[in-house]
């Protein structure tokens, strides 16, 4: 069972899944007073506004952080509902919701996409066969 620590300021609660967490630091490093690696609990959510939470939160690349407001029902987070599967010799199949940022800043939803793996696509991020012809395995 996946360990989920929870915090409040009694107008925010921040959500924690330390399993999600991959450390990129940039929750310490964008507000020091809230999160706090060394002292237990690490997270003070009276460091910084309720607002200032939010934006760093939404910076968490790994969604380890989440939050839900105390006057609402908890949500589900958006990261709870991608599912994510590596296809042998294949794509990397995404399922759920999902926003893809493009190179040129353009932004589309997909709910279910291939992702190459082999490198050569013509329709980059998206797979197009071209690991059958280019023999790729992994």
């Amino acid at each position: 069972m996946e360990v989920v620590k929870e915090y409040t300021n009694g107008e925010v609660i921040v959500v924690w899944k330390p399993r999600q967490c991959i450390h990129s630091e940039k929750c310490w490093r964008g507000l020091p007073k809230v999160f706090k690696p060394k002292d237990k609990p690490w997270i003070d959510t009276e460091g910084a506004s309720t607002q200032n939470l939010i934006n760093q939160i939404k910076k968490c690349p790994s969604g380890a952080l989440d939050y839900f407001m105390n006057n609402e029902s908890k949500k589900e987070s958006t990261m709870d509902n991608i599912k994510v599967a590596v296809i042998e010799n294949g794509p990397l199949m995404v399922t759920g919701s999902c926003e893809i940022t493009h190179k040129d800043g353009t932004t589309e939803v997909k709910d279910k996409a291939a992702y190459c793996r082999c490198g050569h696509s013509s329709n980059k991020p998206f797979c197009d066969g071209a690991h059958k012809k280019e023999g790729f395995v992994g």
